[in-house]
């Protein structure tokens, strides 16, 4: 099994603080410099995440096909992990596009 990496390299998922009575939940990756809690900057940020997996996933492919790397395991997790951000932001944007047909429907 000596070809089996470790995946520290993975994110640690940020889970939501406690509510205080006096505001909204803070989350710890919505709070950096170029993103100040706003929804539209929070899905700029995933979006980069997304595609930098997808060529991430795409090079250690490519690198397999031609014999660059020969261990699959690399491939495998790359290509695993970039199909999940993927379905999470098609989940995403399907929730989104339903809460958008919801407001419109709305009688007033």
């Amino acid at each position: 099994m000596a070809g089996i990496h470790s995946i520290s390299g993975l994110p640690q998922p940020s889970w939501p603080q406690r509510v205080g009575p006096a505001g909204p939940p803070t989350h710890a990756h919505t709070r950096s410099a170029d993103n100040k809690g706003d929804f539209a900057g929070m899905l700029k940020t995933y979006l980069q995440h997304v595609e930098k997996d997808q060529q991430t996933s795409a090079a250690a492919v490519q690198d397999l096909l031609t014999g660059r790397n020969e261990d699959i395991l690399p491939v495998v997790s790359a290509v695993a992990k970039a199909d999940l951000s993927f379905k999470l932001l098609v989940g995403v944007r399907n929730k989104v596009i339903e809460a958008y047909k919801q407001t419109m429907n709305m009688q007033v």
